[in-house]
């Protein structure tokens, strides 16, 4: 799982990336908290949430052609040190009257990561390649993402009653400040040629066709918008889940760490199983794991269920993610690569924010027990449609030893 670590510059994009992440995630708790504090409005604490998502839906396929459009490398250091000045502007907030500074710096930060993302998910197989070390690189992301879940929001949270807003605020900026010192010491690679600025809608319809024309990427995506609407359905509830069925506070940490254990298992099995696998037979079975995970928990009263199912959920829900990835980066064309990954995110933060808004309501007027038999019902659906309409594609040769 380690060997795409002895390359340079992978090691640097991947440190970089695990700090930013970390600075991130300690702001999970601590923004909403913050808003909570000033304004008293649960609305406003809840549109925090909308400031992060609604830049990914506007933004996401224009993102995408500009991340194939000019040098990679440039796009993500740009965007960290933007992401740096962003961030640190939440400083400014200190009464309700200046929340809406709050609002304009997450939906910008969310502006830059939108920018980065598909133009870290395309640089990766430049520097690794498309065969083994590929799947070890997104192994390694894998133990990123599990790691900064597992930590991020609950240290965020101690963090914050030990040493205030400000402190969070600026170990984010500095984490950004890392993780573009790191894309800075890799090496310089060619930029693309495209730079009229005239073509920008022809690439971004080049960009739509390819994912329209092409149906392993086609698919993927269908499957992950849903899969992702399912997800944020219950992901809005996993609090009142904690509080009002597991027992409070301390019990929904518990939780929320679990699903950060269940991705660090989750990595290993990526790194073996990427490469040996179909992805439709893999991505069908991680989502109807998934599934099972979802009514396991979400239909739990004690720890002694909802740890364990949680733990499943994480391990599962990391190849959800990390099997799409790794076959649209085996699959397309590199210079394409941006442009379709942020099409993939656009249609996260869709499926996330109609989970996010219908999830609770259906919960409110049928129970949450039914929500999560029809989250799983929707997961398990997923998984049917991938092993019927996902194509089958050529795996890399294994290592010789």
């Amino acid at each position: 799982m380690l060997a795409a670590l002895r390359i340079r510059d992978f090691r640097l994009l991947w440190t970089g990336r695990f700090v930013s992440q970390l600075g991130t995630w300690l702001l999970t708790v601590a923004v909403p908290a913050h808003v909570l504090h000033l304004t008293g409005s649960l609305m406003a604490t809840g549109l925090t949430l909308a400031a992060e998502y609604l830049p990914a839906l506007l933004l996401g396929p224009l993102a995408g052609v500009l991340t194939d459009r000019w040098d990679r490398r440039r796009v993500m250091l740009t965007t960290d040190v933007f992401r740096a000045v962003v961030v640190a502007a939440m400083l400014l907030v200190d009464s309700p009257g200046t929340v809406w500074i709050l609002y304009a710096a997450l939906a910008a930060e969310s502006a830059g990561s939108i920018l980065f993302r598909p133009a870290a998910q395309a640089y990766t197989p430049a520097i690794v390649g498309t065969g083994n070390l590929l799947s070890s690189a997104n192994a390694l992301t894998a133990v990123t993402d599990g790691t900064v879940r597992l930590v991020g929001a609950p240290l965020g949270a101690v963090l914050l009653l030990a040493f205030g807003f400000p402190v969070l605020i600026w170990v984010d900026v500095a984490s950004y400040l890392v993780s573009a010192l790191a894309i800075f010491l890799t090496t310089r690679r060619p930029a693309p040629t495209r730079t009229a600025a005239a073509d920008l809608r022809a690439d971004l319809r080049h960009g739509l066709r390819t994912v329209a024309g092409h149906r392993m990427t086609l698919w993927l995506l269908v499957i992950g918008v849903v899969f992702t609407l399912a997800n944020g359905a219950l992901s809005a509830l996993l609090i009142p889940l904690g509080v009002t069925e597991l027992g409070g506070p301390r019990q929904t940490g518990l939780v929320v760490s679990a699903l950060g254990v269940g991705f660090l298992l989750g990595a290993p099995l990526i790194r073996v199983l990427v490469d040996k696998v179909q992805p439709r037979r893999l991505y069908s079975a991680t989502l109807l794991g998934t599934a099972v995970g979802f009514l396991l928990l979400f239909t739990a009263h004690t720890l002694t269920v909802a740890l364990p199912a949680a733990v499943a959920i994480g391990m599962f829900g990391s190849m959800t993610w990390a099997v799409p990835q790794t076959t649209l980066q085996r699959t397309l064309p590199n210079d394409v690569l941006g442009r379709v990954s942020a099409v993939f995110l656009s249609g996260e933060a869709l499926g996330t924010l109609l989970g996010a808004v219908t999830g609770p309501i259906v919960a409110q007027a049928a129970g949450l027990v039914t929500l999560a038999v029809a989250a799983c019902a929707l997961t398990a659906a997923c998984a049917l449609l991938g092993a019927a309409l996902l194509p089958t594609v050529e795996l890399p040769a294994p290592i010789a030893h």
